[in-house]
């Protein structure tokens, strides 16, 4: 299948807020404010051709952008080499025409990736040494002693980031107060660098103890691997998380270190590729970087893809109006939800697998549930869903590239809810009778018919999806009810009004170009640097200008790194919040920062809405946080809707499914404010949409496709 494109005319509705990094802040007033002819805008915007690229486990995704006097928009999905990222990479890059600006370097690409997060889950982080104190190189392996399963008699043992082997301990210890207690002396660094050299690691995670108050001891032990010409990648924890806590502080130095030989690796293999061009990557918290210094932060790539996501939603959810949004984002291998109330939520209390992630990321719950999950029968005779993944090779039985098993995706195909003989990812068809024989193999096991064992399917999945919504809403007190489930990726509109009856939702969105939404927010997304610094201090004994002179040199310090990366620098607007805790709590909450009396308050209020009451008692601040980031001006983006029409008389009769005779239409012919009932099926390009019995589906003026539920719940 082609690549779709949309191109705009001037006045279309819908704007995108692209990455203006790469545009001067002046050259973009000029043409905003009209003061520039349209030959200049042209020769402003036209030469710049912005690609979003989201690389998931199955489909990676593009989103190409030509501006000037219209705007173009060109989507294109294709199957995912996880093996060779950016072997996809290119083929979605010739496919969308665009070898030419690539060997040119006039192409300029944003990019979600998951090279750190499948090397995190699948062990295959490079061999790494961890340095640290005299009597704590077991620190890692201890960890929080916590148990996975409370009531759990038995349980797998956690694996051990490090090997004891390479746990190397050493002098420059500082105490709680930031005083010398053990001097690091040149014979211990010699000693040291010469214990590196034998074990031969391909990285190294330097974490001494309260080394955020104090770092001279870490960067002399990094300057002695330098100069000692130790071929080793080197992450220090005074630069990756200077936070307390040393198990998590270790973790996210231990991550950053691991994985940087994976990343930098493929960063320099797809820069080999592209030529001159630009390249910015996603970072988990939906601010993005250039990929030079990409290659040195592994540790803040691990939700890059689903990042974008939120991004582009929350930018959608302003223009149609909707501030109150419960995401839902499912593709080929894994879930994703999240909960906006006007901003997007970022949390230090990440997982990735086992493992603490303390840098700044999206608020988001992630499970191994997607359209190409596995269906299995279990030991007891029950039927099971997941987490296990088809992935892209060989992917879901009705892609004909060789898998057998049952999947979600086959299951929707079963039931009709995917057209027969639609193409995914080029010239990929989906096989109804490779789709039935495998849905029919567990269906033999469990003495059901096809459909009953398809629509069983689709239920657990929709049950483990509908734990996750209920994980980042019910559980943090907030009633589902009040939002609006909005739905994108590949596979999520095919689910959407299941989960918004399971959460008892009477609203949904899904936005257009759903299934490539991710890709799209990495045009929206702008750059930014988040730093935090540990105080330790009690909020009655704060000096409000030794702490704002704190927060302006974290300020600085982001607005340096920012204004270093090469691009020319706009506007930026600065966040200062701070993270709380009533004494003698291990948690914080972390609260805008307006003044003591007013975070305060905003502390007190968010803790009795996540854990049911507040106190009296003192309250201690223990991080201050900063969120630079550049100013993005919006620009206009063309509507998927066609607005001059009269909505179309559509029968779906060409495209109906042979299953229950559920009608199809395509999404593109339809008009602003056409109506349609289900059960039916709406399809585009990159994604399908499921509408079920009792709800009604309505395209607005922004394309978008608004579901309603036409009965009340009883």
């Amino acid at each position: 299948m082609m690549p779709r494109r949309v191109v705009s005319t001037s006045g279309s509705s819908g704007t995108l807020g692209l990455e203006l990094a790469l545009i001067s802040w002046a050259e973009l007033q000029q043409v905003y404010s009209g003061q520039e002819s349209s030959g200049i805008q042209n020769q402003l915007l036209t030469d710049k051709i912005f690609l979003g690229i989201d690389a998931g486990g199955t489909f990676t995704d593009f989103v190409a952008l030509r501006v000037g006097e219209a705007v173009e928009v060109e989507v294109h999905k294709t199957l995912s080499t996880p093996d060779a990222p950016e072997q996809a990479i290119l083929a979605g890059i010739e496919a969308l025409g665009l070898s030419g600006e690539a060997e040119r370097g006039t192409l300029h690409i944003i990019h979600g990736s998951t090279v750190a997060t499948n090397a995190a889950l699948e062990g295959k982080n490079a061999p790494t040494a961890y340095v640290t104190n005299y009597g704590f190189g077991d620190t890692l392996m201890l960890g929080r002693q916590t148990r996975p399963a409370l009531y759990a008699l038995e349980f797998p043992a956690q694996s051990i980031p490090v090997p004891s082997a390479y746990c190397l301990e050493t002098g420059g210890r500082m105490s709680a107060e930031g005083k010398v207690l053990e001097t690091l002396t040149s014979d211990e660094l010699q000693d040291l660098v010469a214990r590196i050299r034998d074990l031969a690691p391909e990285a190294v995670a330097i974490n001494l103890l309260f080394s955020f108050l104090d770092d001279s001891s870490e960067v002399a032990i990094e300057k002695a691997i330098a100069d000692a010409g130790v071929p080793v990648f080197v992450s220090r924890s005074s630069a990756v998380l200077p936070v307390y806590k040393e198990y998590e502080r270790g973790i996210a130095t231990w991550l950053n270190a691991s994985l940087g030989p994976v990343v930098s690796g493929y960063l320099s293999r797809l820069r080999m590729s592209m030529n001159r061009c630009s390249l910015r990557i996603m970072q988990s918290n939906g601010e993005t970087l250039d990929a030079e210094k990409a290659a040195e932060s592994a540790v803040r790539l691990l939700l890059s893809g689903p990042a974008g996501g939120l991004i582009a939603m929350k930018t959608l959810g302003e223009q149609a109006d909707v501030s109150k949004i419960i995401s839902f984002d499912m593709g080929g291998t894994s879930t994703d939800v999240a909960l906006l109330d006007g901003e997007i939520a970022t949390t230090s209390e990440g997982h990735i697998g086992p493992y603490p992630v303390a840098v700044p990321m999206v608020d988001m719950h992630t499970i191994g549930a997607g359209g190409g999950s596995i269906a299995y029968v279990d030991q007891g005779g029950m039927l099971q869903v997941g987490p296990r993944s088809a992935g892209a090779d060989p992917g879901p039985a009705c892609y004909g590239l060789g898998g057998r098993h049952a999947t979600v995706t086959d299951a929707n195909l079963v039931l009709g809810r995917l057209v027969p003989g639609a193409r995914l990812a080029g010239s990929l068809a989906l096989s109804v009778a490779q789709a039935r024989d495998a849905v029919g193999a567990l269906a033999q096991e469990i003495a059901l018919s096809v459909e009953e064992t398809a629509a069983g399917i689709i239920s657990i999945a929709n049950e483990h999806m509908a734990k996750a919504i209920r994980e980042i809403s019910v559980n943090r007190g907030y009633d589902p009810a009040d939002f609006v489930l909005a739905s994108f990726g590949g596979a999520g509109g095919l689910h959407v009004c299941a989960l918004a009856e399971a959460m008892r939702m009477h609203q949904a969105l899904v936005p257009a170009r759903g299934g490539v939404l991710s890709a799209l927010g990495m045009l929206m997304a702008p750059r930014g640097r988040q730093l935090t610094r540990t105080l330790g201090i009690a909020m009655d004994g704060i000096e409000i200008s030794a702490l704002e002179a704190a927060m302006a040199d974290l300020e600085s310090r982001a607005s340096q790194e920012l204004s270093v990366e090469g691009d020319s620098l706009g506007e930026l607007v600065c966040r200062r919040s701070v993270d709380l805790c009533y004494k003698g709590q291990s948690y914080t909450l972390n609260v805008p920062w307006q003044g003591p009396a007013e975070s305060l308050a905003a502390f007190r209020a968010l803790h009795e809405r996540r854990y049911g009451y507040s106190l009296t008692s003192s309250v201690e601040l223990v991080n201050i946080c900063v969120d630079v980031r550049e100013v993005s001006e919006p620009i206009q983006l063309p509507s998927e809707t066609p607005m001059d029409v009269q909505p179309a008389r559509l029968t779906g009769q060409d495209l109906a499914s042979e299953a229950d005779d559920i009608p199809a239409f395509p999404r593109e012919a339809l008009a602003f404010g056409q109506q349609l009932s289900g059960p039916c099926v709406i399809t585009e390009y990159s994604a399908t949409v499921y509408v079920a019995e009792h709800w009604l589906a309505e395209i607005d003026a922004l394309g978008n496709l608004r579901l309603s539920r036409k009965q009340s719940y009883g």
